[in-house]
């Protein structure tokens, strides 16, 4: 059996609450000891740096992918076990999923949902079937959880796509989910 990866989206920032870069490092370090590969955005700022560096502590494979135009930005981290550099988001967000056998979102910015809503809407249209969690750390993401609920009661999706996430409000929890789906 090979070794399975999981996609994490997160933010480039620690945001205001401890508790979602306590959630990034929990999470790696789980990852770790699954024996399961980290892949991310290959910053070193922010919860990207939180989980890689919580993975790596914890002897994790990690396999992060960055655009050029942000190696400074984000500090592209390079001593992970695969580092790939791409020329645009576009190339790096195709490069990650198609690396991972599940994406996992905690809490985020624009850059975040941006991901996390290509990764939808490649599900919805069947470009991949891999499991899409979000990690609901203190709440965070019940906003976005209602505003899906809304398109789908609005019309503009199908019940279906309500099907496409998995909510869950700790590493703990996501772990364990991701056990169940990937085997």
């Amino acid at each position: 059996m090979s070794q399975k990866s999981v996609c994490v989206y997160c933010g480039s920032r620690n945001g205001a609450n401890p508790a979602y870069a306590q959630a990034a490092r929990h999470f790696g370090t789980m990852l770790a000891a699954e024996g399961w590969r980290l892949v991310y955005g290959a910053g070193d700022v922010g919860l990207m740096g939180e989980v890689a560096r919580a993975a790596q502590s914890a002897g994790g494979d990690t396999f992060g992918v960055i655009p050029v135009h942000l190696l400074q930005r984000e500090v592209g981290k390079t001593d992970l076990t695969s580092f790939v550099i791409t020329e645009t988001m576009h190339e790096r967000k195709k490069v990650m999923i198609m690396n991972a056998d599940a994406v996992m979102v905690l809490p985020g910015g624009p850059g975040s949902l941006d991901e996390l809503f290509e990764a939808l809407t490649w599900r919805q249209l069947g470009l991949h079937d891999k499991p899409i969690l979000v990690m609901n750390v203190d709440g965070y993401w019940d906003a976005l959880r209602g505003l899906l609920e809304q398109v789908i009661d609005q019309g503009f999706a199908d019940d279906s796509l309500a099907g496409f996430i998995t909510w869950v409000d700790s590493p703990e929890a996501a772990m364990s989910t991701l056990r169940d789906m990937l085997g």
